[in-house]
């Protein structure tokens, strides 16, 4: 939280919350290996101004869960699923008019695959999947073309009504995914993983997917946390903007040119925190 009064460099009062969940469960009993992943966080902001006061700052819901046989020493024929989606609506707040840009299952990601999981320690892993499908749905009009791209939506569109008859794109391909959960000393954990996707197309593309988190907890119930996120999907389109003028970039017939850009968010954390 910020509070001002009289502040000559200026800046508004505001108060920022996140609450966050992080579930890890693992079983490994002879051959079998099971482990499901469930993470979830949701933040707003207040600023002391009189439009769009209340923002979301923070919005995740992730399962995954990932079960294993070991066919020789440390290689696992793994079969894993997982599926991503947000709970409330986001918002571009550069724009004078609002326009959701997200909402629930809008995107969300749901993924099934088969693959060879190779687990040398207990700290890190690698999965690699030929056997890949992953659907993504928008049950927003306007933004099936922002999630699906607008080859599909021009595919599958409707000529009585102009719009995509479809709010789902399921995609066959393969896909990668790389973890480390380590615990360097009493009380610090670091986490990361990696997930890449490609489909096999025409047109293939991908969506790459990387999360990092760093937390000391202390005095048993106090908890410290550092978590970044980034993301590239080369399907999901940002306005271009010059960086020198700050204006967007128009193609020749007039309209805003557009490309896929790297997204990266940051989350510092101090809570209160329980480890079982």
């Amino acid at each position: 939280a910020t509070g001002l009064v009289n502040w000559a460099a200026g800046g508004k009062n505001n108060v920022n919350g996140i609450a966050y969940v992080k579930l890890h469960l693992l079983y490994h009993k002879d051959a079998i290996a099971w482990e499901t992943n469930f993470d979830t966080d949701f933040g707003m902001t207040w600023i002391d101004q009189d439009e769009d006061a209340l923002r979301k700052s923070s919005d995740n819901i992730k399962l995954a869960t990932k079960f294993g046989w070991e066919m020789a020493k440390s290689w696992y024929l793994t079969a894993l699923g997982s599926f991503k989606t947000q709970y409330a609506p986001g918002y571009d707040y550069s724009q004078e008019i609002l326009s959701p840009i997200s909402k629930i299952m809008t995107p969300s990601y749901t993924d099934i695959s088969v693959g060879i999981d190779w687990k040398p320690n207990s700290i890190f892993t690698v999965y690699v999947s030929p056997i890949a499908g992953r659907i993504t749905t928008a049950t927003t009009d306007e933004l099936r073309t922002k999630y699906f791209g607008a080859d599909y939506v021009e595919k599958h569109l409707n000529p009585e009504t102009g719009l995509c008859a479809r709010n789902y794109q399921a995609e066959f391909g393969a896909s990668l995914k790389a973890g480390v959960n380590y615990a360097a000393i009493e009380n610090l954990k670091i986490i990361s993983t990696v997930t890449v996707f490609t489909p096999y197309s025409a047109k293939p593309h991908v969506d790459l997917d990387w999360d990092f988190s760093i937390s000391y907890q202390f005095l048993k119930v106090l908890n410290v946390s550092l978590g970044t996120q980034l993301k590239y999907y080369d399907r999901v389109l940002f306005d271009k903007i010059d960086p020198e003028t700050k204006a967007p970039i128009l193609n020749a017939d007039g309209t805003v040119a557009q490309g896929p850009r790297v997204q990266f968010k940051t989350i510092l954390g101090l809570g209160i925190g329980y480890s079982f």
